[in-house]
C-alpha cells in the first residue's frame, strides 16, 4: 500500500486569520511523502492549481491565485499570492477559509480588489486592511473597474421564468420545472436565473446608482455556461461599455450561435450593434491602448460553434472594419489576444500543429507575423508586463505555473513552482510527437506518452484515448479529468491521436468530421492503434480504448467495429443514440451542424447517414467488456445515454459496469468523486487487461 502523508501548511498569519472563526479553517498546501515515485489519483487531487496571473500597473509584481484541494473535506479553497517579476519575494497574501477570486490591481496598484463571498473587497497589496465595498443583494459573479476608477461593472444573476408559486401563490411548497419554449435547462442547471451586466458609481468606498444594462430582458451576458467578464470591455474614457450578447430566446436561442458586440453609452444609454450581419459568435471585445480601435473575435457561420476564430478590429471614428487574421485564417484559431502597448498589433494565443503558443501579429501589415514562444508546452493567455509578457505554462508532464516571457527573443522563465515539492518525488515520464500516415495519405500527429522507467525491450499494455469535441485538439495540456501522465504512471503506453476533426491542423482537417462522424476520423483511430501494435514494446493483446463526450461516442462506435483490436472499453458521458440525443440535448445548433440536421428530415442525406450510423445500431456486434460512466447533471449529453448503453450491453450478454454520479455534470469535479472515478477506471483496466 502506498504511503501518503498529508500536511496542511498553516502559518502564524493563517492561524491568526481564522482565530475568530474556530468552526472553519483555511485549506492550505498539501505536503505528501511519496515513497515509490508513482503518480496516483490521490496525488493528482493534491496539486495546487495556479490561475489568473495579473500584473501590477508598474509591471513589477504578478498577482495570481492557487486553489488548494482537500480530499477529506471534499472541496478546495483559493488563496491569493504575489511574486516579483524576477521570481523573488513570493508571498501568500490571503489566509481565509473563503475563496478569493477575480483579483485585480486597482487604484494605480495601491489596492487589490477581489471577490469573496459574492461581494467585492479591497485590500493592500500585502493583504492587509481588507474592506468590503459592495453589499449587493443578488451577489456578484465577476467585476471590472472603469479606467478612471469611478465606476464598477459587475455581473449578477436575474430571475428567469416562473416557478409554481409565481403562478399559484397558495402553493408555496410546490416544486416543479416549467417550460413553454426552449432554453429551460443548460449544461447542468434548470435555468432559473441568467447573468446580466450591471454598472455602478463608485466613490472609493461603496457602490451606488446601480443600472442593469439588459434591464427588462431575459438575454444572458456573459454567455452560458462558460462565458466570463472577458465578454465585456470598458472604453478608455470610461463612457462606453462593450458587451457580447445573443439577443435571442426560445427556439431561436437553441439553434443559433449569433452573438453580437454592442456598445452601451452610459450618458445617453443608447446601444449600438457593431457586428450586425456578422452571423457567428462575435465575442471578447477589447479597446486599443490609444482608444482609436476596438477589436473582437469572430466566427463566420451561424450554428457552427467550432468555426475558425478570426480577429477583427473597427476604427471607432470611421467605422472601418479590418479582418486582421485573414491571411492566416486556415491555420489560426485565436484562443486569446491582447493589444501591443503601441496599439499597432497583437499578441495572440493560438494552437497550431498541436501546440499552444503565443504569436505576434501586426494590425495593418499581415506579413508581420511571428511565433514568440517555443517548446513542447501549452501557453496561457498573455498579459502585458512592461516590456515583457506574463502567462501560464503547462504540459502533459506538469500543470500550470506562471512564466515571464521576453517577446523579442521568445525565451521564458518560470517564476512560480507551486508543486515542485511533489514533482520532485515523482518519477519522470517522456512524451513523443509521432506523425502517422493515414489511410488517405495524410500526416496525423499522435502523441505517445511513455510510462516511468520505460524499457523498450519490454512489452507494455496500452490505452488509446478518443478525444471529445468532436472539434478541439489534444495538445500539451494538463487535465485533472483525463490525465495522461497518470495513465502512463500506471504502466501504460498512452496513444493520443489528433484524428480528423481536431482544430490545430488547418480548416480542411477540422471540418471533415462534420456530417461524417463514422467515417475518416474512425479510420484515423484504427490507423493509430494498428501502427502502435507493430511496436515490439506494445502488447497487442492488451490495448484499451477510452474516451468522453464525442470520445465516448467513438468508444461506443468502435465497440461494434474494432475487430478484436481492443481488450477493454471505457466510455464517459458518451453519445450512444444520436437520434435520442438530438431530441434531448440543450444546444441544438451543435447537433444541427455536426449531424447535418434533424432525424425527421428524411430528405436530408447527411442527417440520415448520421443517424443510420449511430453507435446503438451496432450493439449486436459488441464483444468486449465495457465500463460506462456519466454525471446525472449532464444536460449536454443526458445520462440516459449511459443507461441505454449499459442496458444494451448487458441484454446482449457483454460484461459491463455502470457508474452514475448524481451530483456531477459533463465532468467529474468533486475531489472524492474524481478519485473514485479514477480508481474505478484503473480497477476496470486491471480486471480486463490481465
Amino acid at each position: 500500500m502506498k504511503k501518503l502523508i498529508y500536511v496542511c501548511m498553516l502559518t502564524a498569519a493563517t492561524l491568526s486569520a481564522y482565530a475568530e472563526n474556530k468552526e472553519e479553517k483555511p485549506i492550505g498546501r498539501n505536503v505528501l511523502e511519496i515513497t515509490d515515485g508513482v503518480l496516483t489519483p490521490n496525488i493528482l487531487n493534491s496539486f495546487g492549481r495556479v490561475s489568473d496571473p495579473q500584473v501590477s500597473p508598474d509591471g513589477k509584481v504578478v498577482l495570481y491565485g492557487v486553489s488548494f484541494p482537500n480530499i477529506e473535506q471534499n472541496k478546495s479553497n483559493r488563496e491569493l499570492f504575489t511574486v516579483n517579476i524576477d521570481g523573488t519575494n513570493n508571498q501568500q497574501i490571503t489566509h481565509t477559509p473563503k475563496s478569493e477570486n477575480n483579483a485585480r490591481w486597482v487604484k494605480d496598484g495601491r489596492k487589490i480588489a477581489y471577490l469573496m463571498g459574492g461581494q467585492i473587497w479591497e485590500m493592500n497589496p500585502d493583504g492587509s486592511d481588507a474592506q468590503q465595498i459592495s453589499d449587493y443583494a443578488g451577489g456578484i459573479n465577476e467585476f471590472m473597474y472603469s479606467p478612471d476608477g469611478k465606476k464598477i461593472l459587475f455581473i449578477s444573476e436575474v430571475k428567469y421564468g416562473q416557478g409554481p408559486a409565481d403562478i399559484y401563490p397558495d402553493l408555496p411548497k410546490a416544486n416543479a420545472h416549467i417550460a413553454d419554449d426552449m432554453n429551460y435547462r443548460h449544461w447542468d442547471e434548470w435555468v432559473k436565473t441568467v447573468p446580466h451586466p450591471f454598472v455602478a458609481d463608485y466613490d472609493g468606498k461603496q457602490l451606488s446608482n446601480i443600472i442593469d444594462l439588459l434591464e427588462g430582458t431575459t438575454y444572458e451576458c456573459p454567455s452560458k455556461p462558460f462565458g466570463d467578464i472577458s465578454e465585456l470591455a470598458w472604453s478608455n474614457d470610461s463612457q462606453t461599455i462593450a458587451y457580447t450578447c445573443r439577443k435571442k430566446s426560445g427556439v431561436e436561442y437553441a439553434i443559433s450561435t449569433n452573438t453580437d458586440i454592442y456598445l452601451y453609452n452610459l450618458t445617453t444609454r443608447e446601444v449600438e450593434n457593431i457586428t450586425e450581419g456578422m452571423m457567428g459568435y462575435d465575442m471578447h471585445p477589447l479597446y486599443s491602448p490609444d482608444g482609436e480601435w476596438i477589436a473582437w473575435t469572430s466566427m463566420e457561420r451561424d450554428g457552427y460553434e467550432s468555426d475558425q476564430v478570426r480577429l477583427f478590429v473597427m476604427n471607432l471614428a470611421t467605422k472601418e472594419k479590418i479582418h486582421v487574421t485573414r491571411e492566416y485564417e486556415d491555420i489560426i484559431n485565436v484562443d486569446a489576444y491582447i493589444w501591443t502597448p503601441d496599439s499597432k498589433g497583437f499578441y495572440i494565443r493560438a494552437c497550431i500543429d498541436g501546440l499552444v503558443h503565443i504569436y505576434q501579429l501586426d494590425l495593418l501589415d499581415a506579413k508581420v507575423f511571428r511565433q514568440i514562444t517555443q517548446g513542447m508546452n501549452d501557453m496561457g493567455a498573455p498579459v502585458q508586463a512592461g516590456d515583457k509578457l506574463v502567462s501560464l505554462c503547462q504540459s502533459m508532464k506538469e500543470p500550470n505555473e506562471v512564466v515571464v516571457i521576453d517577446p523579442e527573443i521568445g525565451a521564458f522563465n518560470f517564476i512560480t513552482s507551486e508543486n515542485k515539492h511533489l514533482f520532485d518525488q515523482l518519477k519522470p515520464i517522456e512524451v513523443e510527437a509521432r506523425w502517422i500516415t493515414t489511410t488517405d495519405n495524410k500526416k496525423m500527429l499522435t502523441w505517445i506518452v511513455y510510462p516511468p522507467d520505460f524499457d523498450k525491450t519490454k512489452k507494455y499494455p496500452a490505452i488509446m484515448m478518443c478525444m471529445g469535441g468532436p472539434q478541439g485538439t489534444i495538445s500539451q495540456s494538463w487535465s485533472y479529468r483525463w490525465n495522461y501522465r497518470l495513465m502512463a504512471s500506471q504502466g501504460y503506453v498512452v496513444i493520443l491521436p489528433n484524428r480528423r476533426g481536431t482544430s490545430a491542423f488547418g480548416k480542411e482537417w477540422k471540418e471533415q468530421i462534420s456530417g461524417d462522424y463514422t467515417g475518416q476520423n474512425m479510420k484515423d483511430y484504427i490507423t493509430a492503434v494498428d501502427e502502435m501494435r507493430k511496436e515490439p514494446f506494445i502488447d497487442a493483446n492488451r490495448i484499451a480504448c477510452t474516451g468522453a463526450s464525442y470520445g465516448g461516442y467513438s468508444v461506443f462506435w468502435l465497440a461494434g467495429h474494432h475487430e478484436k483490436r481492443f481488450r477493454a472499453f471505457i466510455a464517459h458521458a458518451g453519445i450512444f443514440n444520436s437520434e435520442q440525443l438530438y431530441m434531448s440535448t440543450e444546444e441544438i445548433w451543435f447537433a444541427n451542424w455536426d449531424n447535418g440536421g434533424a432525424p425527421w428530415d428524411k430528405n436530408n442525406k447527411i442527417a440520415q447517414r448520421t443517424y443510420a450510423g449511430s453507435p446503438h445500431t451496432t450493439v449486436g456486434k459488441w464483444d468486449t467488456p465495457i465500463l460506462i460512466t456519466h454525471g446525472e447533471l449532464d444536460f449536454r449529453i443526458p445520462y440516459e445515454q449511459a443507461l441505454a448503453a449499459f442496458n444494451s450491453a448487458r441484454l446482449h450478454g457483454i460484461p459491463a459496469e455502470l457508474i452514475v454520479f448524481p451530483e456531477e455534470n459533463h465532468w467529474i469535479l468533486q475531489p472524492q468523486n474524481n478519485i473514485f472515478w479514477h480508481r474505478m477506471f484503473y480497477r476496470w483496466l486491471d480486471k480486463c487487461m490481465q
